[in-house]
């Protein structure tokens, strides 16, 4: 793409795939520059497009994270990519969701996507993972009391760790030329559901946890109640009813096609949390 060295603006770059992200890439050598509303290299709002052009000067590559919890978005990345492509961003990894590609066009992330794939002056990777493996530990599937609440039923899900969708994501911007229009959906190795990763967490930390099948309704009448926009909440309930009727992702191999690696099971995922060195988090009280 250039000879020159490559510079990533990384969206999001504080959160939870974005900081991995940076990092990976600064351990392989390369360039990043993380970008966030505070606390990053460069500050960036979607609300304000007079921080997109600070953001996208001098870069060639962007790992594109849209705007969190928000359902109609599509315009403000589009104005956006436009700025990135005409200020020589050649290369955009965009981390989209699970399923998305069966979504109508009209749902922001599945907008996104078609953008991304109309452009001919860019190449595009899309990312669309299942569930983080970090929210039992990082957000709302973290227990709380020993118990985690969520209307996910019997349902299964491959949670992927996050450090593997990190993986993925920095090898297509390292080596974009390599994973053009390709799409990828990280999962972990198994499929399980919020009872069995209950049991898993129970069984690393000696402590009693279980899953709380809540009422939809009222979960997500609790969720607008503590903060989350109105109009995400419906997005959290289509994303566990999907769980519940059965339609939740599957294992894959992308992860080990892409990294080389395989992906990291939730039982290590846990172990790691509990006894590794850095110790983040304890999976609640």
């Amino acid at each position: 793409m250039t000879t020159t060295p490559s510079t990533t603006l990384v969206l999001g770059g504080t959160g939870k795939t974005g900081s991995r992200v940076a990092a990976q890439l600064a351990e392989l050598g390369l360039n990043a520059r993380t970008a966030a509303r505070a606390g990053a290299d460069v500050h960036f709002d979607w609300d304000d497009p007079s921080t997109y052009r600070p953001a996208v000067a001098g870069v060639d590559r962007v790992y594109l994270v849209g705007p969190v919890m928000r359902m109609d978005f599509a315009g403000q990345v589009s104005t956006f990519l436009d700025l990135a492509e005409a200020n020589g961003v050649r290369h955009v990894t965009y981390l989209s969701a699970y399923g998305i590609d069966q979504a109508p066009p009209q749902v922001a992330l599945r907008a996104v996507e078609l953008d991304l794939i109309s452009r001919g002056a860019l190449t595009h990777s899309i990312l669309r993972p299942a569930w983080f493996m970090q929210n039992f530990s990082e957000t709302f599937l973290t227990p709380v009391d020993g118990v985690i609440t969520v209307p996910t039923g019997d349902g299964a899900e491959a949670f992927v760790d996050v450090e593997d969708i990190a993986a993925v994501a920095t090898a297509t911007l390292a080596h974009p030329d390599a994973h053009a229009g390709a799409h990828y959906a990280p999962t972990g190795p198994e499929a399980i559901t919020v009872s069995d990763a209950a049991d898993l967490i129970a069984e690393v930390t000696g402590r009693p946890v279980k899953h709380n099948d809540i009422d939809r309704d009222a979960w997500v009448e609790g969720s607008v109640a503590a903060g989350v926009p109105a109009e995400y909440g419906e997005m959290l309930r289509m994303l566990t009813e999907t769980i519940a009727s059965g339609r939740g992702s599957r294992p894959n191999s992308d992860v080990q096609n892409v990294t080389g690696a395989p992906p990291t099971s939730f039982a290590d995922f846990a172990r790691g949390l509990v006894s590794g060195p850095n110790r983040p988090v304890s999976f609640g009280s």
